[in-house]
């Protein structure tokens, strides 16, 4: 697949806290770290995603005195699931993972920072009405294709290519660049979603061939 000067690679969330040992990790997170380098080197546009959470913010199941993983909320937007406490605005979890090593990276896109709505998506909050700013960002430089790595699958890897498609732009996952939370159905509904709006998944071997 050969790419384009109106291609951007969006690295979704690879923090301390989404990866092995951090608080909320992604199971074999680590892995895909040089995977990630690699592709970015060959993207002149690449685009870094921070979860930045306040205390107390309403995906943490400690806000609510309950479980994570297992319990959820009904919030104003819908469903939440529920955390553990992770991605603290200014705590070493919340770091971008020491590894990853892409120093032309043009943006790092912070969100969910507002304590009563959660963020998976790099486009929108999960009121699924308020912007992050990210896809005026990618038009007024003519950014067009966009391919999505890191984590997690089937939570804000997944939401951000969903959001993008909607949004009109041509959005591609690079699956093996990806690790999923894997709770169940998350991936099936995942794919499910992502089959249903015409976000593509392939593989880093399509891109990083000479």
């Amino acid at each position: 697949m050969q790419l384009r000067q109106t291609d951007a690679l969006l690295v979704i969330d690879m923090q301390l806290d989404f990866l092995p040992n951090g608080a909320l990790a992604v199971a074999r997170g680590d892995l895909i770290l040089p995977g990630i380098n690699a592709l970015a080197a060959r993207f002149d546009h690449v685009i870094l995603t921070q979860d930045w959470h306040p205390r107390n913010h309403i995906s943490f199941a400690s806000t609510h005195g309950l479980h994570p993983f297992t319990d959820t909320i009904q919030a104003p937007y819908g469903t939440q699931h529920l955390w553990p406490d992770h991605c603290i605005q200014g705590t070493p979890g919340a770091e971008l993972h020491p590894d990853l090593s892409i120093p032309h990276a043009e943006l790092i896109l912070r969100k969910g920072c507002q304590r009563n709505v959660d963020s998976y998506s790099a486009f929108t909050e999960n009121d699924r009405t308020t912007t992050t700013g990210l896809a005026a960002y990618l038009q007024a430089r003519g950014l067009t294709r966009l391919f999505f790595t890191g984590v997690a699958y089937d939570f804000c890897v997944g939401f951000s290519a969903l959001a993008a498609a909607a949004l009109g732009f041509e959005s591609l996952v690079v699956e093996d660049l990806t690790r999923a939370v894997d709770l169940p159905h998350t991936v099936d509904a995942t794919n499910s979603a992502f089959a249903a709006a015409g976000v593509q998944r392939i593989s880093s071997s399509q891109l990083l061939a000479p």
